[in-house]
C-alpha cells in the first residue's frame, strides 16, 4: 500500500514538473490570472465580470455563425500561444521570486490534481456502464433530457454566459469562504426542517 501511495507521489511530481515546463512561458501570466480569480484585491471581481460582461455582449451583437465564432476562438489560442511567451516577460519581467515560483508550482500541482479527477471520474461513469447498464441508462437519459430542458427554456448565449460567471468567479468565492458560509447555512436550515418534521411525526 505504501509503495503504490510512493508511485502515486513520484507520478504526481513527474507530471507536476512537466506541466510547469510545458507552461513556463506563461508563467508570469498565470500568476497574474490566478491574483485575479482569487481576488487579491477588492476591485478584481468587478474587472472581471466588466471584461466578461463585454465579451458576451460583443458576440451578442456581432451574432456570428458557430464557424466564424470558433474560427475566431482557434484564432484568438493561436495568436496567444504565439504571442505570450514572448511579450510576458518584456511586461511583467522574467525573474520569479521564492514566493512566486511556489505558487507556480502550486498552480500547476492543482491542474494535475484536477486532470486526474475528471479522468477518474470519467472511468468511474464507464465502469457503472459495464457493472449497471441500466442505472447507467436510466442516469444518463435524465441527466441528458434535464439539460436539453433548461438550454430549451433559457437563451443558450446567455445560458453561457452564466455558466463562464460561474467558473470565473467559483476560486474568489471558494478562496474568501463565501460558498462553505452558504453551504452551512444551507445545511442548517436542512437540519433544522427535518427536525421540525420529526417533531410532527412524534
Amino acid at each position: 500500500m505504501a509503495e503504490g501511495d510512493n508511485n502515486s507521489v513520484y507520478q504526481l511530481a513527474a507530471e507536476t514538473a512537466s506541466l510547469e515546463e510545458q507552461l513556463q512561458g506563461w508563467g508570469e501570466v498565470i500568476l497574474m490570472t490566478d491574483k485575479v480569480l482569487r481576488w487579491e484585491r477588492a476591485w478584481f471581481p468587478l474587472a472581471l465580470m466588466s471584461v466578461v460582461s463585454f465579451s458576451f455582449l460583443t458576440i451578442y451583437y456581432l451574432d456570428p455563425s458557430v464557424l466564424s465564432g470558433v474560427s475566431c476562438f482557434v484564432m484568438f489560442l493561436c495568436l496567444a500561444d504565439y504571442l505570450v511567451p514572448a511579450l510576458a516577460p518584456r511586461i511583467f519581467g522574467s525573474n520569479k521570486t521564492t514566493e512566486q515560483q511556489q505558487r507556480f508550482h502550486e498552480i500547476c500541482s492543482n491542474l494535475v490534481k484536477s486532470r486526474r479527477r475528471i479522468v477518474g471520474w470519467w472511468k468511474r461513469l464507464f465502469t457503472l456502464k459495464e457493472e449497471k447498464p441500466k442505472m447507467y441508462f436510466m442516469t444518463m437519459v435524465f441527466t441528458l433530457a434535464v439539460v436539453a430542458w433548461i438550454g430549451q427554456q433559457v437563451h443558450n448565449l446567455f445560458l453561457t454566459y452564466l455558466i463562464v460567471s460561474f467558473l470565473l468567479l467559483f476560486p474568489g468565492l471558494n478562496q474568501h469562504g463565501i460558498i462553505t458560509k452558504y453551504i452551512g447555512m444551507a445545511k442548517r436550515e436542512i437540519n433544522k426542517l427535518l427536525k421540525h418534521k420529526e417533531k410532527k411525526n412524534e
